[in-house]
């Protein structure tokens, strides 16, 4: 953790209470971010934590939460499991966090949520943790995520792949729950539909070296590479699969949808590359989020989690105020009643309508920006994905599929 980071953002956010809101400073609701400021996902760490910050402001902005200012204190995961769970311990016992956003990665909030958060029964919500073993995990029913699993967005892969015209993929996946979940889920679809994975081979993180792993891969004749990875092994991965020229066409996922890439990788090797990751529909939810993003940071990128970031801070906030307590069982039970439906439609900024009708006893349902926050018996919501591609050194999104 760097206790300069959460300092900082600590007293940002309660800067912005005192100047544009109506809320009180002596006291603070503090919650924590998990987010992965270095490591192989370092790209997604800061500006996910820009959708953790706009939900703060806004909530700050309406009348704070529990009629107090809502706190934000961050701990930089690194990508890494053990540094993950140390800065989950430091936000418990000395930032006393009312819940935990974060962290990104699966193999990292896995074991949070296991050795820390279950057991000290403080609310969890992921924004970016997309492993399918998550949904059976024993975790007390702290954990909680905001974006889909990859038992979905491999369907959704396999159906993208063959409606490109591949009939044999080679996989190459980042060693841990998400990268096997999700290349499981491809192989599985993918075969179904008649076509061949001709390798499907695991790396490990910070190697030097991927040569190794490309050249299995390349053999078989494959006519792309599915890769499954983070950009700090990724675009390495890419360069030394291009410099040995063993392929010329690409397949990402949600984990390789990164503008380091872009900007490491000349463009004509990744021009027409396909990927899937999640993301919205178009809707008034989403609209008013971009908007308040832009307004606050400048244009969102195009990279995955932001609004799922965002969502999972909302949603943590609204059941703290239903429950009415910081206590983390009580809270946890408040998840799935400001979540799911029935209720009034709260949209993203709508703090001070929900918070007027809570304290009426009145039921609310949040409509999330990044699509629907309803919560099932095991914490996962559905989800949309995007098809995305790179056309002329950019990401676009192609259109949005439901699995």
């Amino acid at each position: 953790m760097k206790p300069d980071i959460a300092m900082r953002l600590g007293a940002a956010v309660v800067m912005a209470a005192t100047t544009l809101g109506t809320v009180s400073v002596h006291a603070e609701v503090t919650v924590g971010a998990l987010m992965p400021l270095t490591g192989p996902l370092g790209e997604y760490g800061e500006s996910s934590l820009n959708g953790v910050k706009l939900a703060a402001q806004q909530i700050n902005q309406s009348g704070g939460l529990l009629g107090e200012a809502m706190n934000i204190a961050v701990g930089d995961t690194q990508t890494n499991p053990q540094s993950g769970v140390l800065a989950a311990k430091q936000l418990i016992a000395t930032n006393k966090v009312a819940g935990i956003i974060g962290p990104l990665a699966s193999g990292v909030t896995i074991p949070v949520a296991q050795s820390v958060t279950s057991v000290s029964a403080i609310p969890q919500i992921s924004s970016a943790s997309t492993a399918p073993t998550i949904t059976t995990l024993k975790d007390n029913d702290f954990l909680f995520r905001s974006t889909p699993h990859d038992a979905l967005q491999g369907i959704v892969l396999g159906d993208v792949v063959k409606e490109a015209g591949y009939s044999k993929i080679a996989v190459i996946y980042v060693n841990n729950d998400y990268g096997k979940g999700l290349a499981d889920a491809f192989s599985a679809r993918f075969a179904k539909l008649g076509g061949a994975v001709t390798a499907s081979i695991a790396y490990e993180e910070k190697q030097a070296s991927y040569r190794g792993e490309l050249t299995q891969a390349a053999k078989g004749d494959p006519e792309a590479l599915a890769l499954i990875g983070y950009p700090g092994d990724g675009v390495p991965m890419l360069k030394q699969a291009i410099e040995e020229g063993l392929f010329g066409k690409f397949i990402f996922t949600d984990g390789m949808k990164s503008l380091d890439m872009t900007k490491a990788i000349p463009a004509k090797y990744l021009e027409g590359s396909i990927g899937t990751s999640p993301e919205a529909q178009e809707s008034e939810a989403k609209r008013l989020f971009e908007g308040a993003y832009e307004a606050s940071f400048g244009k969102k990128p195009p990279l995955p989690f932001i609004d799922t970031a965002y969502d999972a801070t909302f949603l943590l906030a609204l059941a703290i105020e239903k429950a009415g307590t910081t206590d983390g069982a009580k809270v946890r039970d408040a998840l799935r009643p400001v979540a799911n439906p029935p209720g009034e439609p709260i949209l993203p900024g709508e703090w001070a309508k929900a918070k007027k009708l809570i304290a009426e006893g009145k039921d609310i349902d949040y409509v999330g920006a990044s699509g629907s926050q309803n919560l099932d018996d095991a914490g996962d919501v559905p989800g949309t994905f995007g098809v995305w591609s790179v056309r002329g050194g950019e990401i676009t999104t192609l259109r949005i599929v439901e699995p």
